[in-house]
């Protein structure tokens, strides 16, 4: 247990957690609604310091990114806790967890993993790490010290206290947007919509990159109109930042509606393009090309991915071996 970062003491003893754009309101011995912070007579503290709940090596394209480190392997950690409620959560047994468990882990410890295991990133994943923000970065530091990136994979509703605080020891994000409907949102995750996509501005302005994850899931954000609108969100927001459009398999809480077709995905990703998107990546269904890296001023093929198997065929120090033109993103 450590006292917790962003938060400031109210009156009776109440705190007001900073975190995240809840902004939780908590009594003396309660926790915020991500369940992992609590209020103990007037202090607010994480429950979650240091305690692993899951530890792999994973590769960075599963984040998923697909223009930082192309091609390595990521140390991905996460603690119980989240601060959404989807009702279609791949993590559920640990992120939507009442009790706290995991297994105590220093920063020295951890980092002495990465380097035994020759890896180039530490992956902040699984659940939200926004809600184990103090063991985040306290290890996220002494990675940067030993000359380690880090990584987050968030659904990306931190406070801009929280952004401003990140931009001094991360290196790249991949963000969620779940949908561009706020009803969306607020039925699903339990969410609102608005910090959302004020925070991947601020990210990509912070000099962190960027990249970000829909999830198209039938009936309920998979319109066309829908599919244009974010990605219009995201060409004003930079047309370079890669989007993944992936397929929905019921899971959860959400069993209704069916998998995803494999040709809304595709048609996800044409729409992206359609609207001036430089890169659009197509997941979790069979596509032969989707998932392939092209040069954006003459077509060539620079990166080839086949599942989780990436050959970097047309690239040199960051550079399209055919024109010469640098690709956006961080390689080295």
């Amino acid at each position: 247990m450590k006292e917790a970062m962003f938060y400031e003491k109210t009156e009776n003893k109440n705190v007001k957690c900073k975190l995240c754009n809840h902004f939780c309101v908590i009594k003396p011995s309660h926790t915020g609604l991500c369940n992992v912070r609590k209020n103990i007579d007037g202090t607010l503290h994480s429950l979650i310091y240091n305690k692993i709940v899951a530890k792999n090596i994973d590769p960075v394209e599963k984040k998923p990114l697909y223009h930082f480190l192309p091609g390595s392997y990521t140390y991905s950690i996460s603690t119980v806790g989240c601060n959404f409620k989807c009702l279609n959560c791949q993590n559920h047994e640990i992120s939507q967890r009442a009790e706290i468990i995991g297994y105590n882990m220093t920063s020295a410890n951890m980092i002495n993993e990465v380097f035994d295991n020759h890896l180039p990133s530490i992956s902040y994943t699984y659940t939200e790490p926004t809600v184990y923000y103090e063991t985040a970065k306290d290890l996220g530091i002494l990675a940067l010290e030993k000359g380690i990136k880090n990584i987050f994979v968030s659904n990306g509703f931190m406070s801009k206290e929280l952004i401003s605080d990140l931009k001094n020891w991360l290196h790249a994000i991949n963000v969620d947007l779940k949908s561009f409907n706020n009803d969306f949102y607020k039925k699903i995750c339990k969410a609102s919509l608005k910090p959302v996509i004020d925070n991947i501005a601020a990210l990509k302005e912070s000099g962190i990159w960027v990249e970000i994850t829909t999830l198209i899931i039938p009936g309920l954000n998979d319109t066309e109109q829908e599919l244009r609108n974010i990605a219009k969100f995201i060409k004003n927001v930079d047309p370079s930042i890669p989007w993944h459009v992936s397929a929905f398999y019921p899971t959860y809480l959400l069993t209704q509606p069916p998998a995803t077709p494999p040709d809304t995905v595709k048609n996800a990703r044409l729409i992206g393009l359609s609207e001036g998107l430089k890169y659009v990546y197509t997941g979790n269904i069979r596509d032969n090309t989707g998932g392939n890296t092209y040069c954006h001023n003459c077509g060539a093929l620079l990166i080839e991915r086949k599942g989780y198997y990436v050959e970097i065929i047309g690239l040199s120090d960051g550079k399209c071996k055919n024109c010469n033109k640098r690709l956006e993103g961080i390689f080295h």
